[in-house]
């Protein structure tokens, strides 16, 4: 299949080398989930927000290797809206951003080979949970004020 679009098929190589001269890749991306969402699971704050909402853990990983290999590769193989998922669920707020924070960076850590993949990947995440959080403020509380989320970075 060509790519109708030959400045965002240069854009996702460049994306895809620039990972991979990191260490970033598949294979990282797959330790990275499975080991993250094992600590999710297992946390006393998020594990039951999960629990109440996946029942098939196998899909629901495979599922986020693809959101990750997206944002992380440029791969495009996530089709999804996070965004309503998340603005779903009532009891979410900055506090539970935070929490998946201190559980991401520590799987970060705990793969770390290279300090940049870490960093790269720790501010996508940041990115992402301040993106969730001002979505989840403008549409399921009505507010578009944005000093709820100040801190999450440092969480």
């Amino acid at each position: 299949m060509s790519d109708a679009h030959p400045h965002a098929a240069a854009a996702r190589i460049a994306k895809r080398d620039g990972a991979a001269a990191l260490g970033i890749d598949p294979a990282y991306i797959d330790r990275l989930v499975e080991q993250f969402y094992a600590k999710v699971r297992g946390d006393p704050v998020l594990g039951p927000i999960f629990a109440a909402r996946i029942t098939d853990w196998g899909s629901h990983l495979a599922r986020m290797k693809q959101f990750w290999g997206s944002v992380l590769l440029g791969d495009a193989t996530f089709h999804g809206n996070p965004m309503a998922k998340h603005v779903a669920i009532p009891q979410i707020d900055a506090f539970h951003f935070k929490r998946w924070l201190v559980l991401f960076r520590a799987t970060l850590r705990d793969l770390e080979g290279e300090t940049a993949a870490t960093a790269v990947v720790a501010a996508r995440a940041e990115a992402i949970a301040d993106s969730l959080l001002t979505g989840i403020r403008i549409h399921r509380d009505g507010r578009s004020d944005i000093d709820a989320m100040k801190g999450l970075r440092h969480a």
